[in-house]
Parts: structure tokens; C-alpha cells; sequence
């Protein structure tokens, strides 16, 4: 390969990054302060636009060496089109939640080794998430951004404003640059009427926000009851409780959807934006008359989703594989994804996808390729894992934090951990760190507390392990890229050999 115009300036230029028109070169660079993006161009041309840093003279053209800040993203986006967000529609995708944001070049490689048959979604992140790291949706787009540029990637991403509740959640996503978003209905779904009394369920019904559903209770009956849905292997058919209870479970949660999606549409207007449903972060699985419900209601009332991500059957904890029941769970993903296909199509969402390797192999064969794997936390500690190979003693304190931390961090969260089963921080050997990422509690000790080690403070007001966590990941960005790219491939093996003729 010829030597680039920026490398022949005696640039450390990361080649997948190298980006040369007529009229300007883009790359990554590293210098002593770090990465920075490198520009070089004739300053009167178009490609010299908005980028600000420092600047030097080279010929008729001027150099710009300037941060990875939001300025220059924005920037970059206008001149190359493939750093800007796609849209994915229904292709087998993932979803890669980054904490730190720095995970997106490892994701790459896992992707690439998929061969094109994963969609991947880099920008990632909750508003809870956000809260717990102190990001913006904008740091969010921007850092996948800067991965996806940094590693030479051109096939699309896409992004996702994850487990969004209120309208101002959506608008900070929508200014951050998202065009993919998941609602999270959660809040006004009531669990309670699968064991309510019929009384309680009739009362439940008949305060339903009618008018947001543009319906009246004699209209819903005459839809479901006395009518089979076919979906493949059975028709679900309602009677008069069942239909109650589903109503009353998450007829609210429906109008939530509704009143979400109608905003974002006047706020972007159809057709630009992806939206997926989650009802998984509630207390009762979704029954397969439930799902009918949901999906039945929310095309009726015109709101377009890509996926859908019910409450399945067993235990979704975070950071281990599945808990539960291999064979009823196959019974219930099995018509969820007849469902799916015989309502939409749209794509099963599996949520809390972390590490569910029990579990991949089952979904992709009933769903079939409408499937959209989900993960965040898992990536986070392969960071740790990062941090344990090459710094044990910072490991342990951050473990040790974790563990203090662990009971309260843990209230948001389904795990089943306990810090008695956990090994001690002086239990565990420098040569042994790593394996501390594999034990059951351990990991999920580490999984949940990663709001409180990247914000825990010093007594004298610097942040404890934040800038010493993160110098770690960018003086080995390799080491973090390869756990990343070998954890993901056993992810994504299952969902690509399913799609294989």
C-alpha cells in the first residue's frame, strides 16, 4: 500500500482509519497527548469545513490536528457518509452497549468475522446507563463514531436510545443524533392482574384510557373474542378472562407506546427512525395471548415497531447465561417467534443477551433470522477483564469497591449474587485475576456496581479510579480489543450459522 499524505508527514497514522479524496485526507493519528483526528486539505476546499485544532502549513494545504470532541464528529459525519447512523431494519442484528466507550473497535472485529450476516447497532446506551457514567447521548453516537472511523468500518451501524420512558428522554436522544430507539413501557405495566382477583381485573379494565386507545370496551371484545389468531402451529384463541387480564396487564403500557411513538413522529417525522418495544422488565413472563395483544393493539393505533421485546420465561440475570427451564423456554420463544412472523414481521428482541449461550442456539433457529441480540454490561467487563490482565493490583481495589457497593447497586437489577460466594480481593493472586471475571457472583457483583466505580471520589474531590481505568484501556487498546472480539464471536457464531443455506 503507498505511504498516505498524512504518514509521509512522519504522522503515527492508523491505517484503517486513512480516508483520501482529491481534496483532503482524513485519518486517526496518535501523538503523545493521545488520539487525534487528523485533517489535511485546501483550506478554501469543502472537506476543511468545521474542523477545529491546531494547524500547520504543508504546500497549499493545511493540517489540522484536532480532538475527538463533538465538533469535529459532526464534521466528520458531513464529509464521510458512512459514519452517520443507518437505519437496520429487519436484519439479524446486535446491539453493542459501551460504558466507556471505548468498545466499538473490538465489536468491529467480532462483526467482520460474521461475515455481513449481523447488523451491528454501536451506539448503544440507556438513560440509565447515561445517568450511572455521566454520558450524553451525544458522547454515546460520537464515541461509536470515532470506532467505527478509527477501524476502517463502512457497511452502516446503527444506533439505539435504550429503555426510553418519557418524551424528554427521547428528545435528548433525538438531539444526540439517534435515529433508533426502544421504549420501555415497563412502569405502566401491571404485573398484578395475572394473579388479581376477576373483580380487580374488571375494575382495572374499565379505567383504561379509552380515549388514547381510540377504543371502548365492546369494540376490543368483538376483535379477539370468538376469533382465532393463527400464528403456525396453533390458533390463540381469548375468552372473556384472558382477554381481561391482558387488557388490564398492559393496556396502559400500549397507550404509553402510542403517546412515545406519536412524539417522535412530530418531533422527526415517520419513516426516519427505528422503534423497538420492551415489556421484558417486568415481574411476569409475557403469555403467547399477551404478545397477540400488544402487537394486535400497537398496529391498530398505527405505530410502526421493528421489534419487540417480550418478558420470556425463566431468569434473564445479568452477566451469566440463562437460568431456567432449556426446554420450556424453547416452548415459549417457539410461538413468541410464530407470533412475530404472523403479526409483522418483526424481530424478537432478547434483552440482558449478555452471556446466554445456553440459549443463543434455540433462538436463532425458531426465529429464524428476526432476531435482535441485545448486550451492554458484558462489554464493560471484558474491560475489567483488560484492567485484570495488565493492572491485577488496580483490579482489586476496584473489586473491593464493587463489593461494598454490591447491595445497594443491586436494587435496579434481577441477580442472584451474593457476596459470601464472591472470593475476598486478597484471595485472588495477580496470575489469577483474570478468572475472576468467570466466577458466578464475582461477575455479577462487578456487572452491577459499574455506576459507583466510575463516579467513586477521593477524598480530595478526583475521581478514585475513573482516569486510572481508562489509561489502562488506551495504553492496550489490542488487548481490550481482542477479549472483546473473542467473547462476541461466541455471541454471534449461533444467530450466523442459522442463517446459513
Amino acid at each position: 500500500m503507498a505511504m498516505s499524505t498524512l504518514s509521509s508527514l512522519g504522522l503515527d497514522v492508523v491505517p484503517a482509519s486513512i480516508v483520501t479524496d482529491p481534496c483532503a485526507e482524513f485519518g486517526l493519528v496518535h501523538v503523545a497527548a493521545g488520539a487525534r483526528l487528523a485533517v489535511l486539505a485546501d483550506p478554501r476546499s469543502a472537506g476543511f469545513a468545521g474542523f477545529e485544532g491546531e494547524s500547520s502549513q504543508h504546500g497549499n494545504r493545511v493540517l489540522v490536528l484536532g480532538p475527538l470532541n463533538g465538533r469535529n464528529a459532526a464534521a466528520l459525519r458531513a464529509q464521510l457518509p458512512w459514519l452517520r447512523p443507518a437505519l437496520i431494519g429487519l436484519r439479524t442484528s446486535a446491539g453493542f452497549g459501551d460504558r466507556l466507550g471505548r468498545a466499538t473497535p473490538g465489536h468491529i472485529r467480532a462483526i467482520r468475522a460474521t461475515g455481513g450476516a449481523v447488523a451491528p447497532v454501536f451506539a448503544q446506551q440507556s438513560m440509565r446507563e447515561m445517568g450511572r457514567t455521566g454520558r450524553t447521548p451525544a458522547d454515546v453516537v460520537d464515541d461509536a463514531m470515532w470506532g467505527v472511523f478509527g477501524e476502517g468500518w463502512r457497511d452502516g451501524f446503527g444506533t439505539d436510545g435504550d429503555h426510553l420512558k418519557t418524551t424528554d428522554d427521547m428528545d435528548r436522544c433525538v438531539a444526540g443524533g439517534f435515529i433508533g430507539f426502544t421504549v420501555d413501557p415497563g412502569e405502566h405495566v401491571w404485573s398484578g392482574a395475572d394473579s388479581a382477583l376477576p373483580a380487580a381485573v374488571r375494575a382495572a379494565v374499565a379505567q383504561l384510557p379509552w380515549d388514547l386507545l381510540e377504543d371502548r370496551e365492546p369494540a376490543l371484545k368483538s376483535r379477539f373474542l370468538g376469533r382465532g389468531f393463527d400464528v403456525g402451529s396453533q390458533a390463540i384463541r381469548f375468552d372473556e378472562a384472558q382477554l381481561a387480564r391482558a387488557a388490564a396487564k398492559y393496556g396502559r403500557a400500549v397507550a404509553h407506546v402510542v403517546r412515545l411513538y406519536c412524539h417522535l413522529v412530530g418531533t422527526v417525522g415517520a419513516g426516519t427512525f427505528e422503534l423497538e418495544v420492551s415489556v421484558d422488565e417486568t415481574d411476569s413472563p409475557t403469555s403467547h395471548a399477551e404478545h397477540v395483544y400488544v402487537a394486535s393493539e400497537l398496529k391498530r393505533l398505527g405505530v410502526s415497531f421493528v421489534g419487540l421485546a417480550p418478558r420470556y420465561v425463566g431468569r434473564f440475570e445479568k452477566g451469566v447465561d440463562y437460568i431456567g427451564d432449556l426446554k420450556a423456554f424453547e416452548q415459549d420463544i417457539a410461538v413468541h417467534a410464530e407470533i412475530a412472523r404472523a403479526l409483522g414481521p418483526y424481530k424478537l428482541s432478547l434483552h440482558s443477551g449478555s452471556d446466554k449461550f445456553a440459549i443463543y442456539p434455540i433462538v436463532a433457529t425458531h426465529c429464524r433470522g428476526l432476531v435482535h441480540l441485545k448486550t451492554a454490561g458484558t462489554s464493560y467487563l471484558e474491560a475489567l477483564r483488560t484492567v485484570a490482565a495488565v493492572a491485577p493490583g488496580l483490579f482489586r481495589e476496584i473489586y473491593d469497591l464493587c463489593r461494598g457497593r454490591y447491595e445497594t447497586d443491586r436494587a435496579s437489577y434481577q441477580v442472584s449474587a451474593t457476596v459470601a460466594s464472591a472470593p475476598r480481593p486478597d484471595e485472588i493472586p495477580d496470575d489469577k485475576a483474570v478468572s475472576v471475571l468467570d466466577q458466578f457472583d464475582a461477575r455479577q457483583i462487578l456487572h452491577v456496581t459499574f455506576g459507583s466505580v466510575l463516579t467513586e471520589h477521593s477524598a480530595d474531590g478526583s475521581r478514585r479510579f475513573y482516569d486510572r481505568f481508562m489509561a489502562v484501556l488506551d495504553a492496550h487498546p489490542d488487548v481490550y480489543a481482542g477479549y472483546l472480539e473473542s467473547h462476541f464471536g461466541r455471541h454471534l457464531a449461533p444467530f450466523v450459522s442459522a442463517l446459513e443455506p
